[in-house]
């Protein structure tokens, strides 16, 4: 409740019931039956705040909020270009690793014609 009445709301949400009780992690039939007092002291409490609040405070809440998320948005791009350049890394590693055994597959294969004495089946396991 004095979350969203600082104006701490996740994207999609409002100051509203409905975000009470998704918050809350409550429906919102028990709101209004279980907890019907805690709904009615946040709807007086956001009357009082909304009254007292200036369009100017506002707006200045909803800019740091916005800034805050700026913030929160660009540390995740960070994350996951740190996370794309490791996965490339690796990606490279387990090519050179791939291209390293199929040479090795190769030159054993070689060996193997050379020496004569294996016998090739056909398909179906019938020579």
């Amino acid at each position: 409740m004095d979350r969203l009445l600082r104006g701490e709301i996740h994207s999609g949400g409002a100051c509203d019931i409905k975000t009470l009780a998704t918050e809350s992690g409550i429906s919102r039939a028990s709101l209004y039956t279980t907890y019907s007092h805690l709904k009615d002291e946040f709807l007086e409490r956001r009357k009082s705040v909304r009254e007292h609040v200036s369009d100017t405070d506002r707006r200045e809440l909803q800019i740091l909020r916005l800034k805050q998320t700026v913030a929160t948005l660009h540390e995740r791009i960070r994350e996951q270009e740190r996370d794309l350049l490791a996965l490339r890394d690796f990606q490279r590693l387990a090519i050179s690793r791939i291209a390293a055994q199929h040479e090795e597959i190769v030159r054993l294969r070689r060996g193997l014609d050379e020496k004569g004495n294996v016998v090739k089946l056909r398909p179906g396991g019938k020579r």
